[in-house]
């Protein structure tokens, strides 16, 4: 009897232990806390966790961001990561950031834009990106995004990083220096709302830098996968709006990622989209179409989906 017992409970663990290995944990690789890509990635491991039937779990994990994630897919450290329209095209291609070697990855779909904040007290005497030499700025951390839009904008204004004194912080620590005066200015890629700028707007009266004539149109000639964004000013209570530049970010998976992992992703977030909104501000802005327009091909799971 005792043999039969123990038989039954060897039986049961195994199926428990079987059961359990079919729940496979996806990493999704987002930024540093204080932008948008991290909320982002909860929601989504949110609605993964909820909707995808248990065959798949999914959390977010804290990266360098938009730079870093795509090295992230290409060395197994994440299987699921955020990151820019240009990025991507310059990671399949192995240009730029990515001279090392191409890194094979494809797209899942459109999230929302990331766009360049550039942030100074009200009262700061800089009003351009010019103004930021010899100054004390925040610049996001290494690796991430905002760092490959400052090296694409500043030999625009004849200008390098060693214009100024970088700090290379996360975003929620860049814009609590900015608010305690240890530097001058900061700048963080991110959707918008961004927290780190909320944070920093709810004690302090804030103020966007401008680019100076003429430079915004020649970033937007020189990169078509960027776009001239504006900002409302209700939305840091800024007393004027924005205009910063910007890019449509995206999911990213490498292509050996299984089609039915990655379709059953997609559907667990776009079948539930309007959760999705109602959970996470930026989400608002994503346009479902949007991913059929992206820069590099779809995963064969998000084809399916978005070619049904």
């Amino acid at each position: 009897m005792f043999d039969v017992i123990k038989s039954a409970g060897l039986a049961c663990g195994l199926l428990f232990s079987v059961s359990m290995a079919q729940a496979e944990e996806l990493r999704i690789g987002t930024a540093s806390l204080g932008g948008a890509f991290y909320p982002m990635g909860q929601s989504i491991s949110n609605l993964v966790n909820k909707y995808a039937g248990g065959d798949i779990t999914m959390v977010p994990v804290v990266t360098g961001g938009s730079v870093q994630n795509p090295r992230l897919i290409d060395s197994g450290e994440v299987e699921i990561a955020i990151t820019n329209n240009n990025l991507a095209v310059l990671a399949v291609n192995g240009k730029g950031p990515y001279k090392t070697g191409a890194i094979e990855m494809s797209a899942v779909a459109a999230l929302h834009p990331s766009v360049l904040h550039m942030i100074v007290l009200e009262g700061s005497d800089i009003q351009t990106i010019e103004d930021i030499k010899g100054k004390r700025v925040a610049v996001g951390p290494a690796g991430g995004g905002t760092l490959g839009f400052m090296n694409f904008l500043l030999p625009l204004h004849g200008m390098s990083m060693d214009d100024f004194t970088p700090s290379f912080l996360s975003y929620s620590d860049g814009f609590s220096q900015l608010s305690d005066g240890n530097v001058d200015a900061a700048f963080a890629l991110s959707g918008y709302p961004a927290g780190a700028v909320m944070q920093a707007a709810a004690g302090n009266k804030l103020r966007f830098i401008d680019f100076s004539d003429g430079i915004l149109d020649k970033a937007l000639e020189k990169n078509g996968a960027f776009q001239a964004v504006e900002i409302p000013a209700d939305v840091y209570g800024t007393a004027e709006p924005g205009t910063v530049i910007g890019v449509n970010n995206m999911l990213i998976v490498p292509n050996t990622l299984s089609a039915d992992v990655v379709e059953k992703i997609v559907s667990s977030v776009f079948d539930n989209l309007e959760e999705f909104q109602a959970e996470n501000a930026n989400a608002k802005q994503i346009d479902p179409a949007n991913s059929l327009k992206l820069a590099i091909p779809l995963h064969e799971g998000a084809a399916r989906y978005f070619n049904k």
